[in-house]
């Protein structure tokens, strides 16, 4: 059977019902995932991400992080951070605003979700010296500067993210908005009236990255920086202006000789992440030559361990190599702030 490949304007067209438009996170396996995806990118064993010496520190120290991330969400348990009424969560719903909107009013138990992950770095086993120092320096914190680091985390705003602890928040907010999160019910949420914006919070995303299994099979999605939820948004369409016209895709290994978009049901046949796998397609830079921004995206059918956070942090060098060619990064990852000059 010959298989046609279906454009842009066909794709938008098909019955949106069959694709789940909203992947909601499952906190209980999600940073134990990035944790051990993070060791496997610092310890060079993803064909598809190089990285480089200096690179592999931090990632190992940001690996501590995800496994305290995950101790806090085991003993906070799926429901250890509680949902916005009922009327606020209505008003959302009825008015397609986000039901946990990241900037605003935060709950206040953010706070004890921070102490509690700076606990399990303290015990964290076969961690980097640089992480002692860097949590008592975070336990000195008054409150009132961390809530200003936050409010600079969450708005997306460098200035006031002070890039030695931003971090750190960052991993705290994550585990807050994240449990919130996996509460809701994902055929409730409401789409926003840009799909650039995540459903759930509103955040900008970190990344985007072709999933496999089920319903899901071949479609792209992005991922939240902050409530770690993904959304639908068809392939070859710039995720920060939205246009189709002027799409290209760099990659860190080999050359893409063919940037036509890659059918969203071809994959459906035979078995997707086991059969054609190419390492120059796991993680590649889509830019927009309408915006001229960038933004990666990982391809789970190449690989499977895919994890967009950890996988954009280690793939610095394409940030580079696409910055170098004049796009800009269209939002950053919440587990690296860099001062300008950087």
């Amino acid at each position: 059977m010959v298989q046609r490949l279906l454009q842009p304007g066909e794709i938008e067209a098909l019955d949106h019902n069959a694709i789940p438009r909203l992947l909601l996170p499952h906190p209980a396996s999600l940073y134990q995932a990035r944790a051990a995806r993070l060791r496997a990118l610092a310890a060079g064993e993803v064909p598809g991400i190089p990285v480089e010496e200096a690179l592999k520190g931090y990632l190992t120290l940001m690996a501590c992080v995800a496994d305290a991330q995950h101790t806090v969400v085991t003993r906070l348990g799926a429901t250890g951070v509680a949902l916005p009424d009922d009327n606020a969560l209505k008003l959302a719903h009825d008015h397609n605003m986000p039901p946990l909107p990241a900037t605003g009013a935060r709950p206040a138990v953010w706070l004890g979700v921070f102490a509690s992950l700076l606990d399990a770095l303290d015990a964290a086993k076969d961690a980097p010296p640089q992480l002692a120092p860097a949590v008592a320096s975070l336990r000195a914190t008054p409150s009132a500067e961390l809530e200003g680091i936050a409010d600079a985390i969450l708005g997306s705003f460098d200035e006031g993210a002070d890039p030695l602890r931003a971090p750190f928040i960052a991993a705290a907010l994550q585990v807050t908005w994240s449990l919130m999160a996996g509460q809701l019910d994902a055929a409730w949420a409401q789409p926003l009236v840009t799909s650039t914006l995540c459903p759930v919070c509103g955040s900008h995303p970190v990344a985007s990255v072709v999933r496999i299994g089920g319903q899901s099979q071949g479609y792209r999605y992005l991922h939240c920086s902050v409530c770690e939820s993904e959304w639908h948004m068809v392939r070859v369409k710039c995720s920060c202006c939205e246009s189709n016209g002027k799409i290209a895709y760099q990659g860190l290994i080999g050359k893409d000789e063919d940037p036509q978009l890659e059918n969203e049901a071809a994959a459906k046949a035979g078995k997707p992440g086991y059969k054609n796998i190419d390492p120059s397609k796991v993680a590649r830079a889509e830019t927009c030559d309408d915006c001229h921004t960038y933004r990666k995206i990982f391809n789970q059918e190449h690989d499977f361990h895919v994890e967009p956070v950890a996988d954009d942090l280690a793939s610095m060098m394409l940030d580079v190599l696409v910055s170098e060619a004049g796009y800009a990064r269209a939002s950053g990852n919440p587990l690296l702030w860099l001062k300008e000059d950087a």
